[in-house]
């Protein structure tokens, strides 16, 4: 679960390495899901990149999973 919580921080989220609740730097990006080259035009998606702050760990989340 994140939170903005107003603190000069910004926002914060649990971090699975750090063991506690840290600030984060948040983003959606378009990846490129094939590493072949010519389907890579149409193997992007979007997803949700959240950065750690305190120990630098990033986790990526695909967005439109059903």
């Amino acid at each position: 679960m994140s939170a903005i919580d107003g603190s000069p921080e910004g926002m914060t989220e649990d971090c699975a390495e750090c063991g506690r609740e840290t600030p984060h730097d948040v983003s959606v990006q378009i990846l490129t899901e094939s590493s072949i080259a010519k389907n890579a035009e149409f193997s992007r998606e979007p997803y949700r990149v959240s950065e750690c702050r305190v120990c630098g760990v990033q986790t990526e989340t695909r967005m439109n999973n059903q």
